[in-house]
């Protein structure tokens, strides 16, 4: 099936598989390998994208599904070589060891911060249950989610 979306602000055509799943769309065919794979069962979420402005988990999405649709991966999030603010509050407050969950776990807090831009540790803490990381404890995750609040809203402290 042809197949036409945006992914991080450039147009994409092409004839895939309909059982093509959108985030093998993602790494194989355009070659984006932020979006990781983990667990293919949507449990993990470390293939999380934005779709048309929501964090999806791009495993469970055909990408026939997501024909005509917006979508931002990691790779999309940085401007002119500077980290996007979420993406300096996971290297300042150390969000991250081995990184496998890192790219998930950014575009999901960009879907949260998008709805919550001064989200409570309990709020922060909701807002990421669908991803899973195995290293760190989740302690610096949510330090590095209110670092990226705090400078996206201008309230630096």
């Amino acid at each position: 099936m042809k197949i036409s979306m945006t992914v991080n602000g450039k147009q994409y055509e092409h004839d895939v598989e309909p059982r093509l799943l959108l985030v093998h769309y993602i790494r194989d065919v355009l070659q984006l390998t932020g979006t990781h794979v983990g667990c293919d069962t949507s449990q993990c979420g470390a293939c999380t994208v934005i779709m048309d402005g929501a964090a999806v988990k791009a495993c469970t999405i055909l990408a026939v599904q997501a024909d005509a649709a917006q979508i931002e991966t990691i790779e999309g999030l940085a401007t002119n070589g500077e980290l996007h603010p979420i993406q300096r509050g996971f290297w300042e407050e150390h969000g991250l060891q081995c990184g496998f969950c890192t790219p998930g776990m950014i575009m999901t807090t960009v879907d949260l911060l998008k709805n919550n831009p001064a989200p409570s540790e309990e709020e922060i803490r909701k807002g990421i249950e669908g991803n899973l990381c195995r290293c760190t404890g989740y302690q610096n995750i949510v330090k590095a989610i209110q670092y990226a609040a705090r400078e996206m809203s201008g309230t630096r402290a």
